[in-house]
């Protein structure tokens, strides 16, 4: 489906394989900066999450016949155009060309709204609060006609990496250098190993550990059980994994799954078997992901992520925030009913707060 304005085009796409070069060539970009929008991982997610999804879609804008920006999207069940994603998502950072405006964003906006007819929102979430791309989506977002409001999503811990892996780990409080000291005295005493993973020729053994170790967790069963092994063989066949798998007696106790590309280091899962914790395995692991990360891979930076989990500050030094955009559609009257009652309730909060505060002062 096309439309037209200022030499401006909107094209729908529905799979990976129907994109031409010149857009898989603008995925490849933006996975330099987030390879959650690579269309390696892109195709991974709607295989093994989203394979019966009809509303699936990549909707690209052409200037002539320059691409200048690259949305993925999935139209939802309540009507909604949300980013392409899930709770594996911990950005949300498409393509956008060099050099382009809200204005011209706009019109994309105005495609996607026009080809999905009465859709009631748009919903691009999570994104980098300082970020460029997220400034550009929010002011499209308004020009398109929509009512846009950004919301918070998550904090996300990160090291931007300044010395060698033994200058970092002095600079770590002591009790996590004498917490790694100790327990990693303890686990080689009792045969403990760690390894690295790597090679492809390692990988099926590689997720049968992480397997293992997930279901002797604490954590609830994927409700997607191929998206992560799938999601490994891809990154071994790119050289792009390291796994990092802890066995005692030959048993994986812990595992996680590191994602080291363009400079950055991903810590993207990990999972201890609960009834070894004493060995705190995963504390080892972290340090031998966190040294060959540093030392051998010469990242530029360590993220963490998705989450304000206490012990991610242990180990990184910088916070910063993901946010999101809520761009409801008036032309729509449920959209119109969610703008109004979005309004309504920034409004009234700050109100209800102070009355709160004050209710507390009075009652102490």
């Amino acid at each position: 489906m096309t439309t037209s304005a200022m030499n401006l085009r909107v094209e729908t796409y529905r799979e990976v394989g129907d994109l031409p070069e010149p857009v898989l060539a603008a995925l490849e970009h933006a996975e330099t900066s987030d390879i959650e929008q690579g269309w390696a991982w892109l195709n991974n997610l709607i295989h093994s999450v989203y394979a019966s999804d009809p509303g699936v879609a990549f909707h690209v804008l052409y200037g002539g016949h320059e691409v200048l920006a690259v949305l993925p999207t999935r139209l939802a069940d309540d009507g909604q155009v949300w980013s392409l994603g899930n709770f594996y998502t911990s950005l949300y950072q498409p393509y956008l060309a060099a050099g382009l405006s809200a204005q011209s964003l706009a019109c994309l906006l105005a495609g996607i709204r026009d080809i999905h007819g009465t859709i009631s929102a748009m919903r691009f979430a999570p994104m980098d609060v300082d970020g460029r791309c997220y400034q550009l989506l929010l002011a499209a977002s308004r020009q398109a006609g929509l009512i846009a409001f950004p919301f918070f999503c998550f904090g996300n811990w990160h090291l931007p990496v300044e010395a060698d892996w033994s200058s970092y780990f002095a600079g770590r409080s002591s009790q996590i250098r004498n917490s790694v000291k100790r327990k990693s005295r303890d686990f080689q005493q009792a045969g403990g190993v760690l390894e690295i993973i790597s090679d492809p020729a390692r990988v099926e053994f590689g997720i049968g550990a992480y397997e293992a170790v997930y279901a002797a967790s604490w954590k609830v069963p994927e409700p997607y059980p191929e998206f992560v092994p799938s999601l490994i063989r891809m990154l071994a066949a790119r050289r792009w994994l390291r796994l990092g798998v802890a066995t005692l007696g030959g048993q994986p106790i812990a595992a996680q799954i590191w994602i080291v590309a363009h400079g950055r280091a991903s810590i993207f899962k990990l999972a201890y078997h609960e009834e070894f914790k004493r060995y705190s395995a995963g504390t080892l692991l972290t340090a031998a992901l966190m040294a060959q990360a540093i030392d051998a891979d010469g990242v530029k930076e360590v993220d963490y992520l998705i989450g304000d989990d206490p012990y991610k500050a242990s180990w990184m030094t910088k916070r910063r925030e993901r946010w999101g955009i809520i761009a409801y559609n008036p032309r729509s009257l449920r959209g119109a009913g969610r703008a109004l009652r979005e309004y309504l309730g920034r409004a009234v909060k700050p109100i209800l707060e102070r009355v709160r505060g004050k209710a507390a002062h009075h009652a102490n």
